[in-house]
């Protein structure tokens, strides 16, 4: 059976491809991955989290790194030091409201906009519901700062590669790509893409469609080195010298998030001598 592949321009200032984040530490695998490409598709396409996405996970994928990017590493501090007492800092919490009382009972002049609280801004942690309010409150009166690790690509560009045999279905995809119903980061929702994203659609296999196209451009221009890229192509089961990826995914649904195994082979791409540029938007 004949497949066609879409090619997909994965390219941006910073990407970020979490593997195992959590919300202090965020860290980025050295390319995209299967799940978050699909992700990608399935908002473009204006699907919700909860719908199904069997058919967008059934394509075969495959990335190439073009540009594979400098690791930047974000230090982040969120909260702490002391800032002006204001209203609403006690009208949503009456148990914040209980605490400054005394302290404001005493403080000379204009209590908001003046008088500072130590401990009091930052970052609040354990939320739940307050059981007299029913509002969102933190379990923790006093607050100090969080700090947080982020780990980004810099100025990396990819090729991803989505291969099936519906060609109908690659051009809706290559359609919503480019005309989102949703917004669409690389990664994470400060990494917005740059320019085309849908490049075109050729025949496969994904390698053979990486062989038939030159080296995006990276940032200082072409790329006329004539290097042979890494790439990542899925692969059947138990392919011999094929390891294994925990990206393929099942559901996007938040309350049943689920993915399964893959396999992928890691080689390198011969660009051919008739490869052709590319028509894009950089």
């Amino acid at each position: 059976m004949s497949t066609h592949v879409l090619l997909v321009r994965l390219a941006a200032p910073l990407q970020s491809w979490g593997v195992a984040s959590r919300f202090t530490y965020r860290d980025t695998h050295a390319r995209p991955t299967k799940s978050a490409v699909i992700g990608l598709c399935a908002a473009a396409m204006g699907r919700e989290r909860t719908d199904p996405v069997d058919d967008l996970a059934a394509m075969v994928f495959g990335v190439r790194a073009d540009h594979p990017g400098t690791p930047v590493r974000d230090y982040h501090t969120v909260g702490a030091g002391r800032f002006p007492l204001r209203p609403r800092d006690v009208i949503t919490d009456h148990r914040r409201a209980a605490a400054v009382t005394t302290s404001m009972e005493a403080a000379d002049g204009p209590s908001f906009g003046h008088h500072e609280l130590a401990g009091w801004y930052g970052a609040p942690k354990k939320i739940t519901a307050d059981p007299v309010s029913g509002t969102l409150v933190s379990a923790e009166l006093s607050r100090s700062s969080l700090i947080t690790e982020r780990h980004y690509l810099s100025d990396a560009a990819f090729i991803a590669g989505l291969e099936h045999p519906d060609r109908a279905l690659l051009e809706e995809v290559a359609h919503a790509l480019e005309h989102p119903k949703r917004l669409l980061w690389l990664g994470r929702k400060s990494c917005t893409p740059s320019g085309t994203l849908a490049a075109e659609i050729l025949p496969g296999p994904i390698a053979t469609a990486f062989a038939a196209k030159l080296l995006l451009p990276g940032p200082d221009g072409p790329d006329t080195t004539g290097r042979r890229p890494l790439a990542w192509l899925q692969a059947p089961p138990g392919t011999r010298g094929a390891a294994r990826v925990n990206d393929q995914p099942v559901s996007f649904d938040p309350a049943h998030r689920a993915h399964v195994t893959r396999w992928e082979m890691r080689t390198r791409i011969t660009i051919a001598p008739t490869a052709t540029g590319w028509d894009i938007i950089p």
